[in-house]
């Protein structure tokens, strides 16, 4: 059995080892950090999977976001370019509307350069008080009663390859201390990571990633790693 993981340093290593590192389990046994981590630092008053991330991020060998079946996860930077390269090819927006608000989402991101999703709300008008539009104006079509959420825009996105997580900003006390959830920066792989080009299709891609899941996992269903490849 592989070492338990017991630091940033250590989940930085395994995802480099493998190349994506699921955080919560996956359908491939023993494929997350939830199932490889020391027991002492997974919902523990410890320091642990949960404060590591940032770390992990801010490194920069690595990539955090809702990768894996709309769950969260790391991919290598030497991976990255192909895993970008197929899963844009596969847009998740289930109607031209959605699409097209899921840019907005997009581009007002990229325009800011990071934002998390109480910045969004407020520049896009989803939130009461500033009423800032973007140049299409979407959010001017939406009824004022009606309430848009962004999770799921903002997890699209993460899927499509085209957020990622910067880091986390955690709340602190008058000890100094960070306290509660962290709240989640995001921004698009180039504004982190610089370009991100292959000379291969999104098909060529798709088979390259493939062959290195069936290398590291000879006995799991392809339907499986379908799954977890998206």
């Amino acid at each position: 059995m592989e070492s338990y993981l017991r630091s940033s340093s250590d989940v930085e290593s395994r995802c480099l080892e493998l190349g994506f590192l699921p955080f919560f389990r996956c359908g491939i046994r023993g494929f997350s950090i939830e199932e490889m981590i020391a027991p002492e630092y997974w919902f523990t008053d410890e320091e642990g999977a949960w404060e590591w991330k940032g770390p992990v991020i801010r490194e920069g060998h690595c990539a955090y976001g809702k990768f894996f079946n709309r769950k969260a996860g790391f991919v290598s930077r030497e991976w990255l370019p192909d895993w970008a390269n197929y899963r844009r090819s596969r847009s998740l927006a289930p109607n031209e509307d959605v699409a097209a608000l899921d840019d907005v989402v997009l581009q007002t991101i990229q325009v800011e350069g990071t934002a998390t999703i109480q910045e969004l709300r407020r520049m896009l008008g989803f939130a009461r008080g500033r009423r800032r539009r973007t140049a299409r104006d979407l959010a001017t079509e939406v009824a004022e009663e009606e309430k848009i959420s962004l999770e799921p825009i903002l997890t699209r996105l993460q899927m499509e390859m085209r957020l990622v997580i910067a880091d986390f900003e955690y709340n602190i006390d008058r000890h100094g201390n960070l306290y509660g959830w962290g709240v989640a920066r995001y921004a698009s792989p180039e504004t982190l990571y610089g370009p991100l080009t292959v000379d291969r299709t999104p098909a060529e891609s798709f088979e390259r990633i493939r062959d290195h899941f069936r290398r590291l996992f000879p006995d799991v269903t392809e339907p499986r790693l379908r799954r977890i490849i998206g």
